[in-house]
């Protein structure tokens, strides 16, 4: 018999051993919320909304369904139907979730990854990033050092010598062409600054310790409130990124629950994606629902489990702790 494909590609990139030390620690999470009495949920992966934030790209698709052909999204997180499960009364949640990105490939990113995401209703920011400390702490097989929160501004400041509150976005492209090299000509202030972030300052964050950096500015809040930089009075975003061996870890908020300015946040998003060329995206209609009916402020956070696995696990890639990474799916 003719084989119908010589190609090995069928087989997983993760060994079986690994596999078995991943469904390992995912059983330490899911016991690490269980003692704190943090409820495990499930929603659907599929929605009436996606993501406008102008920065990710979601994947959608066409279904039948009880109203005739819809588009639906694939989610980017399960931050849209968790928050709704928040205003009906959940009370604090957890999930480990497929969520989607179109694009993100590479030794961090895959379309397809496993997102822990978790809300606690009535935690700040502080109790927020003590709780994440702990769950690396757990999770991790040796101490990865002690926990040093950062400030946006400084980093910036101190590694590439501008404040990216109040730089020109001219300077901004000149800088990011000189260490990116692409052109950035029509790149907007956030990409610019996203591009200097992920390449000039990453790599430096969260070696010998944990890095929590906060203070981000108030256009990159997304789903999070904002508050004044005591400095100046500049608008920062109340949300913190936790950072470890280069790896961005987690992306927590102080969670937004005025209805009336996420609903204008998303039409805005869709705006700055018209100006970069990029298609709308479907505003998620129940969530804003949600928040107007009242969700009990507290702080979020989603966690990439892959990279954190990758870490445990003394891994190069997260391909090297997935079973089937996208381009063997």
């Amino acid at each position: 018999m003719t084989p119908i494909s010589d190609s090995d590609d069928w087989q997983p990139t993760a060994s079986i051993e690994t596999l078995r030390e991943r469904a390992r620690l995912m059983a330490g999470i899911r016991f690490f919320f269980a003692v704190r009495d943090v409820l495990e949920v499930e929603t659907p992966i599929l929605g009436h909304g996606g993501s406008t934030d102008p920065h990710l790209d979601s994947l959608s698709l066409d279904a039948t369904t009880s109203n005739g052909r819809e588009r639906l999204w694939l989610q980017t997180s399960p931050e849209f139907h968790m928050k709704r499960l928040l205003a009906a009364g959940s009370g604090a949640i957890f999930q480990l979730a497929r969520s989607f990105r179109d694009g993100e490939i590479g030794r961090r990113h895959n379309l397809e990854f496993t997102m822990l995401e978790w809300y606690r209703p009535g935690f700040s920011l502080i109790d927020l990033i003590d709780e994440c400390e702990l769950l690396i702490r757990e999770v991790l097989p040796v101490d990865p050092g002690p926990l040093r929160q950062r400030r946006y501004r400084d980093l910036f400041r101190e590694t590439l010598d501008i404040d990216p509150f109040i730089t020109s976005l001219e300077i901004l492209r000149q800088r990011a062409e000189e260490i990116g090299r692409l052109s950035m000509g029509d790149t907007d202030r956030d990409g610019c600054l996203d591009l200097l972030m992920s390449l000039a300052i990453e790599p430096q964050l969260g070696r010998n310790g944990i890095d929590v950096v906060v203070d981000y500015p108030a256009s990159q809040a997304a789903l999070a409130r904002k508050h004044r930089d005591p400095e100046d009075g500049a608008g920062v975003a109340s949300r913190f990124e936790i950072y470890l061996q280069g790896l961005e870890l987690a992306n927590g908020y102080d969670e937004l629950t005025d209805a009336a300015e996420q609903a204008a946040r998303f039409l805005n998003d869709n705006l700055q994606r018209e100006s970069l060329g990029k298609p709308t995206v479907d505003i998620d209609r129940r969530l804003i629902a949600a928040l107007e009916h009242g969700m009990p402020a507290g702080s979020g956070v989603a966690l990439g489990v892959d990279r954190l696995i990758q870490l445990a696990l003394g891994k190069d890639s997260i391909a090297e702790v997935m079973a089937f990474p996208s381009p063997r799916c």
